[in-house]
């Protein structure tokens, strides 16, 4: 008997199994093994929101959640944040390795080529209401591009691949900026070449009649630190959602736009606005003990704190907040930022939230970096979307390259009727909800 194995014993027939385990796991096919007889399809495991269950190998992400890290393709996230620019980043995620000095350049040059939207995007958005939702246009344009370019779909070719990959992070910014600009009633502002990325992405946001747009070097850097914290998070809701709908050979366009729906819900990335509101009903420094109290008396939750991985100080956090010290610096103080810093300070030093490991995540000091930038809180979703297109792409681009994976279709434990007699509609008895 292997020493790497997991022996188990049915209890219903006496039958010992000995299942090989590797790399921390057992297969969950080897459970089909376990059967009563012929007939019995064998076990299954029964994970609701995949708690425990690994669904695919991969090499880009690597989260300690217990040790609080967070690494791309083996880099730790603060090193990538202090010596890298997210295009630098955005290539390691989707080719394993960080790029010469020449292939950054040929990389920026080609993303730049492709950050111009066909003239017919525009048409795309003007269909939609004066106040629609940044994200839904997002998603929706996201999607139309398929149209725009129908050769996506031969996914099986690397080279049509890649051209599908580097469209989708030069057009990504575009395509928001567009959606906040129609928010506002104001004319898009078509790219700038001369510009990197973030300063790019600035100036289609925010440039009105002057010439040239000159992007404040201190918000730039800071939306690219964003933008790299943002770019992968390992199998999350959006990854899953990106690699499920990819598994069914579904073309870039429809897969990312299918992630970005899974970000814009609340649980997802809608977290950061959550703190802002929470923030907003604290109101003063003054007012934070008697919030913290009402938190631990089980009325609210302390929002922007404690993660679904993490359980010690998300990496993440350490990094938003350096960043945020320097963005307001250029943009003014926010009494947000001393009610969050002081909140943080308590926090962490109250028992009730040491011992269930609430520490501060991305979430908490990310919205106020946003509003202070001249954000709306409905935009903060969209800036997520930006950067993590990097990292869903290269979660499809694996899970296209997997030789074990297949088009996603999970089980389920079958809880309904059993077989019914047909009843005529006139002999029906009405449903009670239906009857009031």
């Amino acid at each position: 008997m292997a020493s790497n194995s997991l022996t188990i014993t049915d209890n219903r027939t006496a039958t010992n199994y000995n299942l090989p385990i590797e790399n921390g796991t057992i297969r969950a096919m080897d459970l089909r093994k376990i059967k009563t007889g012929p007939d019995d399809f064998g076990l299954m495991t029964y994970d609701p929101a995949f708690m425990n269950t690994a669904s695919c190998h991969s090499k880009i992400t690597f989260i300690d959640g217990d040790r609080g890290i967070l690494r791309y393709r083996g880099y730790p996230i603060e090193v990538l944040a202090e010596h890298c620019t997210f295009l630098e980043v955005a290539y390691l995620l989707l080719f394993g390795d960080l790029p010469t000095s020449d292939e950054l350049k040929t990389w920026v040059d080609e993303i730049t080529h492709h950050t111009m939207l066909h003239e017919t995007t525009k048409k795309f958005m003007e269909g939609f209401r004066h106040d629609a939702h940044p994200m839904a246009m997002l998603v929706s344009t996201v999607a139309a591009l398929s149209t725009v370019y129908p050769e996506s779909k031969k996914i099986q070719d690397p080279a049509n691949r890649l051209l599908q990959i580097k469209r989708l992070i030069g057009k990504m910014p575009s395509i928001a900026a567009m959606s906040y600009r129609h928010s506002l009633g104001f004319p898009y502002t078509y790219p700038d070449n001369d510009l990197s990325y973030p300063e790019n992405f600035m100036n289609m946001l925010w440039r009105m009649v002057e010439p040239k747009y000159v992007a404040n070097p201190v918000i730039a850097r800071a939306l690219d630190i964003l933008f790299i914290l943002h770019a992968d998070h390992e199998q999350n809701c959006s990854a899953n959602a990106m690699r499920a709908v990819g598994s069914a050979q579904t073309d870039p366009y429809l897969s990312t736009a299918a992630a970005a729906a899974a970000l814009a819900g609340p649980l997802h990335g809608g977290a950061n606005e959550a703190v802002l509101v929470m923030l907003d009903e604290i109101g003063t420094k003054a007012n934070i003990p008697a919030y913290i109290k009402k938190v631990k008396e089980g009325h609210g939750k302390l929002m922007g704190f404690g993660h679904r991985v993490y359980k010690n100080y998300d990496p993440r956090a350490k990094i938003i907040k350096w960043t945020a010290e320097k963005v307001f610096a250029v943009t003014g103080g926010n009494p947000k930022l001393d009610i969050a810093l002081e909140l943080e300070r308590i926090a962490l030093e109250d028992e009730y939230f040491v011992t269930r490991k609430l520490y501060p995540n991305v979430d908490f000091y990310s919205g106020i970096i946003y509003q202070a930038m001249g954000f709306k809180p409905e935009m903060f979703t969209v800036l997520f979307a930006i950067p993590r297109t990097a990292g869903w792409l290269a979660q499809w681009q694996e899970m296209l390259t997997d030789p074990e994976q297949k088009i996603a279709r999970p089980r389920q434990v079958y809880t309904g009727h059993e077989v019914r007699e047909f009843v005529p509609a006139e002999k029906r008895a009405p449903l009670l909800a239906m009857a009031r």
